[in-house]
């Protein structure tokens, strides 16, 4: 009877633990199963934080929002012109347009062959440099006269009343000598002294054309004449 007791409770621990075995291996073999809890958060963990690092180069936008800077950069309003670039790019431009109402008037008007080609080429040229002008007016807000001051329309009404070699002479002398003479200075001044960058460069780039037109003009018929 007691070895009977005996082997009974033998064979019950040996179940146990056999039980207690199989009920580890099971924990492990689930563990490790894609389904597991504790595995899923480890597995998506991972991926997230990747894609945080990763989210600025995917999100087209991300790189706006984290650098305001870079999306503005450019976009800033041009300054205002200081007065004394402002005072250049007004009479320059009332010069400009004189230059060409005038020379229109000469291509016309004068008998000179010579004249004529002069006449046109301050047209073509002078229309070049008001257009620049006023892009760089525009770029600072700045509005151009849109009509010639008193003292120049007097000045294209006198000439205009004059014709054949008279005409000639004065247009010449006027226009193609003394105005040219008194544009270089100007710009000449304004290449050194402009504070704005744009009106600067304009003064030089325009430079070599009102030379060009001086020189023309002092070899044209009548030019050393008083």
């Amino acid at each position: 009877m007691k070895t009977t007791h005996t082997a009974a409770a033998s064979a019950m621990a040996l179940a146990v633990a056999l039980g207690l075995a199989g009920c580890k291996d099971r924990s492990e073999r689930v563990a490790s199963q894609p389904g597991n809890t504790d595995a899923s958060v480890a597995q998506t963990k991972a991926p997230t934080a990747a894609g945080r690092d990763a989210a600025p180069a995917q999100l087209p936008g991300e790189m706006v929002r984290s650098q305001p800077t870079a999306a503005i950069s450019g976009a800033a309003a041009t300054a205002p012109l200081p007065a004394a670039d402002i005072d250049f790019v007004t009479k320059a431009a009332e010069a400009g347009q004189f230059e060409v109402e005038v020379a229109k008037v000469a291509a016309d008007k004068a008998t000179d062959p010579a004249i004529k080609t002069f006449a046109r080429m301050l047209v073509d040229d002078h229309n070049a440099a008001n257009e620049k002008l006023r892009q760089i007016a525009t770029g600072h807000s700045l509005a151009l006269p849109a009509s010639l001051p008193q003292d120049k329309k007097r000045e294209l009404e006198q000439l205009a009343t004059l014709s054949g070699p008279e005409f000639d002479r004065r247009f010449v002398k006027m226009v193609g000598i003394g105005d040219h003479r008194h544009d270089i200075g100007e710009f000449e001044k304004a290449s050194q002294a402009a504070q704005s960058p744009d009106v600067k460069n304009f003064a030089q780039s325009t430079l070599p054309t009102l030379k060009k037109h001086l020189e023309a003009a002092e070899k044209l018929p009548g030019a050393g004449k008083g």
